[in-house]
């Protein structure tokens, strides 16, 4: 197939482009760019004077933490705003490799039941992604829980001398397979007690094998100083490329946050260290992090037993954040979609209660832990600063839910994080518009391997996004038109996405 793609602006070339020029695609890969005024093709598309980039790419998704990669594979909320390659693997839950064929990880998204796992290991998993249709790119880390409640279940103990040469062995192989990395969720219950040991000698495998280290900090608000500077230490010793996850400024801990990033922003230029942030003010949320942080322990079953104690439950409440009873919003409910959307005030008024904490709780006694809420959290004073910062990657940290059976509320994350991201450069001018495309594109591409991508030029990957004024106009994946002006084109030129371990 060819297409020839008509009076574009190109902005994120191997090369200047002054004037506006055309270019020819063909099968996958870019054949030529000038112009062309009597080249014939397949599919011929005028940009009409609009800018044409590389293709964006989103480095922290959870289209695999909620099933929905393998259950709508158009993607679509991705391809609207010209996103054609995404990753996974994230906060420490990855779909592979699966030592015991178990999702438990993912327990705290919702459902996982919905998806027959036929697969194990990593190069298994991403055979099986080949095989069935997806619109946009995908590549995975390995998920540090994913692999580690594998071994010792729900146990939050040290890993002993055995299971970690296993750990290391399973992480070498999946590295080798196609994986990018290794990511860690050290906020949450079963990796939060993990040892600075246990992950600087898996991050040093990361390192050998050229992979990412891209970790959800130990702690987000009053520690997030001590977490970023442990982070800063693995990666000053194994010298891994590190991506922090969802770095985002909380409200009531800006001065935290500020000089943490400034930590960050005063490190070598020769120091592969980024953090992802997105242009929203809500958090989206696994429903059981809004318990006290002493009450997260020991898996879903011991948490709610704890509320079922009259005495414990009591003391939880009393110890829980008060919450803007209007800002949090449930998202997912699995098995009670009825609630999704409602507000923490709704579901007050629904159990006939005054005090949200109580109501929040029954909630969660209702869910059984499962289930994911939005909660209006992040300082936006502050997120455009963080946005235009040397050391971010723009990441939507969300799903594309596609037509769900299951209700499921869609979050700005989910469909507008890079299109409101270039609105701001555009209208704002947060930042000059070439250094925008460069930190969705050419950088995380650069530091995640990609090769053939994340520049215009030819013979590379026909991964392109047409747009203007923050509205995305045509997006096409490897060569195909996936989307054009809001409407699924319905292709799937998708591929699972490998990473190449040096020789």
């Amino acid at each position: 197939m060819t297409l020839l793609i008509k009076n574009v602006r190109i902005i994120g070339g191997a090369r200047e482009f002054p004037e506006p020029c055309d270019v020819f695609v063909n099968g996958e890969h870019i054949s030529a760019i000038g112009n062309f005024p009597k080249k014939p093709a397949d599919v011929v598309l005028d940009g009409q004077g609009a800018f044409l980039s590389p293709g964006f790419i989103d480095v922290n998704t959870a289209s695999d933490h909620y099933l929905t990669l393998l259950e709508y594979p158009s993607q679509e909320d991705f391809l609207k705003q010209g996103v054609t390659s995404i990753f996974g693997g994230m906060c420490g839950a990855s779909l592979a490799p699966l030592l015991y064929g178990g999702l438990e990880s993912f327990r705290k998204w919702g459902g996982t039941n919905r998806v027959n796992v036929n697969w194990h290991t990593m190069a298994e998993f991403l055979e099986v992604v080949d095989k069935r249709p997806l619109a946009v790119n995908f590549g995975t880390l390995v998920g540090h829980s994913t692999v580690r409640r594998a071994l010792v279940g729900e146990a939050t103990r040290d890993l002993t001398k055995n299971e970690l040469e296993v750990f290391k062995s399973t992480l070498t192989n999946a590295l080798r397979e196609g994986a990018f990395g290794l990511s860690t969720g050290l906020e949450y219950v079963h990796a939060r007690s993990t040892s600075y040991a246990e992950i600087a000698a898996l991050a040093s495998i990361v390192k050998r094998n050229n992979g990412v280290y891209a970790t959800h900090l130990r702690d987000t608000k009053e520690g997030i100083g001590d977490a970023v500077r442990e982070t800063i230490k693995l990666a000053e010793e194994t010298t891994a490329k590190t991506l922090i996850s969802h770095f985002v400024p909380i409200v009531g801990q800006e001065q935290r946050y500020e000089k943490a990033r400034a930590t960050i922003e005063s490190l070598p230029p020769e120091v592969d260290f980024h953090f992802g942030v997105y242009p929203s003010l809500f958090a989206m949320m696994p429903i059981y992090m809004f318990l006290p942080r002493w009450a997260q322990t020991d898996g879903f079953e011991k948490m709610l037993s704890q509320l079922k104690d009259d005495w414990m439950a009591a003391k939880i409440q009393k110890d829980m954040p008060h919450l803007d009873e209007d800002q949090f919003i449930i998202a997912q409910a699995p098995g009670n979609d009825f609630l999704v959307g409602r507000s923490l005030r709704d579901m007050k008024q629904m159990y006939g209660m005054d005090d949200s904490r109580a109501a929040l709780l029954k909630l969660m006694a209702a869910l059984g832990m499962r289930g994911a809420a939005m909660y209006k959290n992040v300082n936006g004073a502050l997120i455009a600063e963080a946005l235009a910062s040397p050391r971010s990657f723009i990441a939507s940290d969300a799903p594309s839910f596609g037509f769900a059976k299951d209700r499921r509320l869609k979050s700005e994350r989910t469909t507008g994080t890079f299109t409101k991201f270039l609105s701001m450069v555009e209208g704002q001018r947060i930042m000059p518009l070439a250094d925008a495309i460069r930190k969705i594109t050419l950088e995380p591409a650069k530091t995640f391997g990609l090769a053939g991508r994340g520049v215009i030029k030819e013979g590379n990957f026909a991964d392109l996004t047409c747009f203007k004024g923050g509205t995305i106009r045509f997006t096409v994946v490897n060569g195909m038109l996936a989307m054009q002006d809001g409407e699924f084109k319905g292709a799937f030129p998708g591929r699972a996405l490998r990473h190449s371990v040096p020789k």
